[in-house]
């Protein structure tokens, strides 16, 4: 799988999201996306329990430890590289979480609109 160009909705160079959890398509800290990124996981966002209520409600339980994958479950202030579309979704619910701009790869705008994703930004620091 080829990355695509590393750059961020501002237009400069992608920034890491979250290497405590490892996060990413390509579990490399970034949210870089390929072709084959079918759910866009885009959008480098700072969780909120309300929004891991949320998504866990909606089927996509992100909170639960799931040791046979390697991963430790999220908790509040984690970031997290997450599907455009979820995230536009909790928006759209009124419940989405905030967003490091930086570190939003530039393709998650083919599904939210920068103005969405400018109510959410945050200059919470990577982890």
């Amino acid at each position: 799988m080829e990355k695509d160009p590393s750059f961020n909705v501002l237009g400069s160079s992608l920034t890491p999201c979250s290497t405590e959890p490892m996060t990413g398509f390509f579990r490399n800290g970034s949210c870089d996306t390929c072709a084959q990124d079918q759910s866009s996981h885009t959008v480098c966002a700072v969780m909120t329990d309300e929004f891991l209520a949320y998504s866990k409600y909606v089927g996509n339980d992100l909170s639960t430890p799931r040791p046979e994958y390697g991963f430790a479950g999220l908790k509040a202030g984690d970031s997290w590289c997450l599907c455009a579309s979820r995230f536009l979704q909790a928006h759209e619910e009124g419940c989405a979480p905030q967003v490091n701009l930086h570190g939003t790869h530039v393709r998650a705008l083919e599904i939210v609109s920068i103005d969405v994703l400018r109510i959410y930004a945050t200059e919470r620091p990577a982890s």
